[in-house]
């Protein structure tokens, strides 16, 4: 009987599969918006083969080898140099610098692949140089540098690129200095001390052009087999912007000339005492390893021939590696979509300003939240950016992650602040149809890249290239090397050592590994 009955009992139903959330907005369900997310994630990240690592390759070898010879002609810049290579160039959001200076390019359209190189002019890394950081006269996040401190070898050498400020001091500074008494020598810490002999940033960028221009004139008139074809060279406020045609590929480079510091500065000592996502990931001295000064003054009024603005790119670098793959994925979406809105025209928004809600986000969140394994994470995150995004727009403040006092959208005007929020509200009530804009025009991208290397690969016989192509090598070492490198550090940037005397020895790093 107990069999029989057993027999008869109603089975327990099946699972019911649970419902993918949905957007109240838009009405998507965030399991459609994280398959567009993923899939849009990894048609830009394309395919990254051999072929393709040896092209970037040979760019980067023409970039060093260019810088080696502005080195060696001009003098100027550090003869073993430290660069910083992050991928993606400056429209990408790598860097904060004013957004209407950036140039216009498009991915498929104008390049392939694109990096942005710090070029340091100026290299302050010996502790026992003394460094002043004028910000008397500067908004948060920027300051003047006066080399009035550094040995009669520096001032030499940039002269050309320093400036006396012409204004007449105070009345209470002519009495403070004649207090001081004509024989005595003005403290660190007095206002005397820091004034004349000013770095312009505008004096350098145009310095930085001028040479850059004549280096890559000098390598145009004796082109080499297997070497990469400069195809554009522009300028596009501080940054000069190179195309190079590598075989198939279109390799943008945005070069920027800054100052480069280690330790941190006195003004961002507070960053360090706060609570961050990234405690206990890496440690403080990676996170601290040190900043920049970029040639970029404040758009609220401020001074381009004095100006420069503090940028950590370096701890940003380290603090990538900490965000939990979710919010990366959502990160990437964000920009393909916010790219083509902010585009044209540039209204006082970047990239970076996304870039710097993501740290924010990363410290105001629970990680559980953020690596979260639901199908349905990526989409709601990216709904969250935008949202986030949005915010700060309509308040027209967004906080440096590093200088939280600089609000980085004080610039705004309300017309500019209502056009971005309308921009961003069309965005947001269809953030499918947008995705799926984007998921097109990286398509396309990646289609006009194919048609490109198709073209490239049909002049000559097999294995002969003309003089802009790559020489395929002999043995796939070399091949395989870079391909391992770049599938086990993707998106990662890259510090490079270069000494132009010996460029055949290994000379660039990613994170403490040199190859």
């Amino acid at each position: 009987m107990d069999s029989l009955m057993s027999a008869v009992t109603p089975r327990s139903p099946a699972p019911v599969k649970k419902l993918s959330e949905v957007d109240f907005r838009s009405g998507a369900t965030l399991e459609q918006l994280s398959a567009q997310v993923s899939e849009l994630v990894l048609l830009e990240q394309g395919e990254f083969g051999d072929q393709t690592a040896l092209e970037v390759h040979t760019a980067k070898d023409f970039i060093f080898n260019m810088l080696g010879l502005v080195q060696k002609v001009d003098q100027r810049l550090p003869v073993a140099n430290e660069y910083l290579l992050l991928s993606g160039g400056a429209r990408e959001g790598v860097l904060d610098l004013n957004p209407e200076d950036l140039g216009n390019y498009a991915k498929g359209a104008d390049f392939d692949l694109d990096f942005t190189l710090l070029v340091p002019a100026l290299k302050l890394h010996d502790r026992n140089q003394p460094v002043t950081l004028d910000m008397r006269h500067s908004p948060p996040c920027h300051s003047w540098l006066s080399l009035r401190l550094c040995d009669s070898n520096v001032l030499s050498r940039w002269n050309i690129c320093c400036q006396e400020e012409n204004g007449l001091p105070t009345e209470e500074e002519e009495e403070e200095e004649a207090e001081m008494g004509r024989g005595s020598i003005p403290s660190l810490g007095s206002p005397q001390s820091l004034d004349g002999c000013y770095f312009s940033p505008s004096l350098v960028t145009d310095w930085f052009w001028g040479v850059v221009s004549e280096a890559v004139e000098e390598l145009r008139r004796s082109p080499q087999r297997g070497i990469p074809t400069p195809e554009r060279l522009e300028r596009n406020g501080p940054l000069t912007t190179i195309i190079l045609q590598a075989g198939s590929s279109r390799v943008l480079y945005d070069l920027l000339p800054v100052v480069s510091f280690r330790g941190w500065p006195a003004v961002a000592q507070g960053w360090l005492t706060a609570n961050h996502f990234w405690d206990g990931k890496i440690t403080e001295e990676e996170a601290i390893s040190g900043f920049y000064l970029l040639p970029c003054c404040s758009p609220l009024g401020g001074r381009p021939d004095r100006e420069w603005r503090l940028a950590f790119s370096r701890s940003e670098v380290q603090l990538k590696k900490c965000i939990p793959f979710p919010m990366a994925q959502a990160f990437q979406a964000a920009k393909a979509v916010l790219a083509r809105i902010l585009a044209r025209p540039r209204t006082g928004l970047s990239l970076y300003h996304l870039r710097t809600l993501l740290f924010w986000a990363c410290d105001r969140l629970p990680a559980a939240y953020l690596s979260c394994s639901d199908a349905d994470t990526p989409g709601r995150l990216l709904l969250g950016l935008l949202d986030d995004l949005a915010h700060c727009i309509l308040g027209k403040n967004c906080p440096n992650y590093f200088l939280p006092q600089c609000n980085m959208l004080e610039h705004l005007t309300d017309s500019q602040a209502l056009l971005l929020a309308r921009k961003l509200a069309h965005v947001r009530s269809d953030p499918s149809e947008h995705l799926r804009a984007a998921l097109d025009q990286a398509q396309q991208a990646g289609q006009l890249k194919k048609e490109l290397a198709t073209s490239t690969n049909g002049h000559g016989s097999p294995g002969h290239h003309p003089a802009n192509g790559i020489i395929s090598p002999s043995d796939d070492k070399l091949a395989q090397r870079l391909q391992q490198l770049v599938t086990e550090n993707p998106g990662k940037s890259i510090s490079v050592f270069l000494n132009p005397d010996d460029v055949t020895r290994p000379h660039f790093r990613i994170d403490d590994k040199f190859y």
